[in-house]
């Protein structure tokens, strides 16, 4: 299956900076393989007090992180920087996601739900085109929104 959305949950300094540089993040659901050219929702981990989805960029470059040697089993990592092209004009975070636990629903919501928070870990998800088509819905059509 071949994505070209993904969504991102980490620690996230400043939601309103140009750009973004994430090194060596974990990547789950398909999350490896994101690509220079790629869509990226950010969300900021609320772990680390941010407030869920806050913008929407482009990826600028994608590098895989080497593998240690000796270790048997590695969830593999990626380096990216991205591109702002968005901020959310309306608020998505572990408080609005958490009652979508039917995991084969098949709404967006739950796919996200799964992903971000049943194993809470910052990291890369690919994203289904219902679940990307979902997230594009909480960014203004101009302008540049605003950071809830």
């Amino acid at each position: 299956m071949s994505m070209s959305a993904y969504a991102i949950k980490t620690e996230i300094a400043d939601p309103r900076a140009e750009a973004f540089e994430f090194r060596d993040q974990k990547t789950m659901y398909g999350g490896k393989r994101i690509a220079v050219g790629d869509t990226v929702f950010l969300f900021a981990s609320e772990n680390e007090g941010g407030a869920g989805l806050i913008a929407s960029g482009v990826v600028t470059s994608a590098e895989p992180t080497p593998r240690k040697p000796g270790i048997a089993r590695q969830t593999p990592r990626v380096s990216i920087t991205v591109r702002r092209t968005a901020l959310a004009a309306r608020r998505l975070g572990r408080g609005e996601l958490k009652p979508f636990t039917d995991w084969d629903d098949g709404r967006p919501e739950t796919e996200l739900n799964f992903k971000f928070y049943r194993q809470a870990t910052n990291k890369i998800v690919g994203l289904s085109a219902p679940a990307a088509a979902f997230l594009r819905g909480f960014f203004p059509e101009e302008g540049e929104g605003r950071v809830s």
